[in-house]
């Protein structure tokens, strides 16, 4: 299990200098983080080390992150935000 604090930096390391990006991650991050297995913690992690456009690009273009794992993480905070948008 994740411990708080690591989830607190996850939180903040989350929220981004664009409003498009806090409306996708954070609401990812206070829901779902902390159910994520070691792979795809570490994933998510290393997703929040990119620059804000290249994250942009990923979340709201039809660009794609090489990496198989970043893309697929990207795919699963997308599919979570659509199904929290369905359910409101």
């Amino acid at each position: 299990m994740i411990e708080q604090a690591e989830l607190n930096r996850l939180f903040w390391h989350s929220r981004r200098g664009m409003l498009e990006l806090d409306l996708l991650l954070v609401p990812f991050v206070q829901d779902k983080v902390a159910s994520l297995d070691p792979t795809a913690l570490y994933t998510y992690e290393r997703l929040l080390e990119h620059e804000d456009t290249e994250l942009f690009q990923w979340f709201l273009t039809t660009e794609r992150p090489e990496d198989p794992l970043l893309a697929d993480m990207v795919d699963s905070i997308l599919r979570y935000n659509a199904d929290r948008a369905r359910q409101h």
